[in-house]
């Protein structure tokens, strides 16, 4: 078995971090789940982006678990007109 670099190991942290504050938040789950699936990809080598997906990440779980909060914002790109 592979081991994992320090930054995986921190990356797969938050990962569990989000499921767990998501957990008794409805609607969640599947939309943390695609956020990760999608950065999954990544080429390792891509240090500089994977940490400032990371500590993007980290300033989302605060705002998850914070009581409040219900639905979380999204940024999405305009689709140009072909």
């Amino acid at each position: 078995m592979a081991r994992h670099s320090q930054l995986q190991k921190q990356v797969l942290a938050l990962y569990r971090q989000f499921l767990r504050a998501g957990h008794d938040k409805p609607g969640f789950l599947p939309r943390i789940r695609d956020e990760f699936r999608e950065n999954a990809g990544m080429k390792k080598t891509d240090v500089m982006h994977i940490e400032y997906l990371y500590r993007r990440g980290q300033r989302q779980l605060e705002q998850l678990k914070d009581a409040n909060t219900k639905q979380l914002g999204t940024f999405s790109k305009k689709q140009e007109n072909s």
